[in-house]
């Protein structure tokens, strides 16, 4: 990584340079702000606040996007407070363990990073569910612990991302795989938002008892079993959408399914069964299977 040094005590500056170059970094030294404002990219801008007579606020602005760490003698708004609301990262103050500075430098590398990652996946999944419209709800008046029922996973999914998104809080996710694990995990979370995804997966006393676990917990549960009823607020999202897309490949269950639950109101029940090629009582047991109820 390539280090800019813009400090006029020139002894100090090579004593740093020539320590983080030991370490594997690209250093250079400038002396004043002229000879720091070059059209050169720097990953890390060490930053002198005491460069006599001169305004290294134009440093900052060049290099906003880079991480900036203030070179200081002593603490004032002058020297830390005004320069970090203009852009700078962080400050140390001289004299310094070379340690201590390079704690700091890792320390935003690892930030960048994570950053750069997280912005990633943000746009990732906004791209994924971008068809999964949800409605518009007004958060501040959801109660917890929340039951979300729907056709697919992922309206559910594209709820809760939007609800994080627009409250800034921290989420917990967990994926459905067993009551064992979800109970598990469930016990790690205390003040965060947690979603737990496709609880159909457990049968009706398992998804009773994840319930009452989330009943001081600021919890989201998502499935696709539109009759599962835990005691507990439900909303229900894209519960009249299809299952699946016309492009994609699925299971013959999940194709019967949808067209049970998309005709049966339709068409009699002889007419469709036999567009399915199947017989009335066969017709009966797949609506107990699936759950799905028939409207009188």
């Amino acid at each position: 990584m390539k280090v800019l040094i813009v400090d006029n005590e020139i002894y100090l500056a090579g004593s740093i340079a020539t320590k983080l170059a030991d370490i594997g970094y690209e250093c250079d030294i400038a002396r004043n702000v002229k000879d720091a404002l070059r059209d050169e990219k720097f990953d890390i801008v060490l930053l002198s606040t005491t460069l006599a007579g001169q305004d290294f606020y134009p440093v900052i602005e060049r290099f906003k996007n880079s991480i900036i760490i203030l070179l200081i003698t002593y603490i004032s708004n002058d020297t830390v407070s005004k320069p970090i609301a203009a852009g700078a990262s962080d400050y140390i103050q001289k004299p310094f363990m070379i340690e201590e500075l390079v704690r700091k430098i890792n320390h935003f590398v690892e930030y960048k990073r994570l950053e750069n990652t997280l912005n990633s996946y943000q746009d990732y999944t906004l791209n994924m569910l971008n068809d999964f419209k949800t409605p518009d709800i007004d958060y501040k008046k959801l109660k917890f612990p929340l039951l979300i029922k729907t056709n697919r996973i992922e309206y559910a999914d594209s709820f809760v991302f939007n609800l994080i998104k627009n409250i800034k809080k921290p989420l917990k996710y967990i994926q459905t795989q067993n009551f064992l694990q979800v109970e598990k995990e469930l016990k790690c979370c205390e003040n965060e938002y947690v979603y737990i995804s496709n609880l159909q997966i457990l049968n009706q006393s398992e998804c009773e008892k994840v319930a009452l676990i989330c009943q001081k917990k600021k919890a989201i549960l998502s499935t696709t079993k539109p009759l599962l009823s835990l005691g507990i607020d439900s909303l229900e999202i894209g519960v009249n959408e299809s299952k699946f897309k016309i492009d994609e490949i699925v299971t013959i269950d999940e194709y019967i399914k949808h067209v049970i639950s998309s005709y049966q109101d339709k068409f009699p029940d002889t007419e469709l069964s036999k567009k399915l090629g199947i017989s009335r009582k066969s017709l009966w047991e797949k609506r107990k299977k699936y759950e799905i109820a028939k409207k009188k």
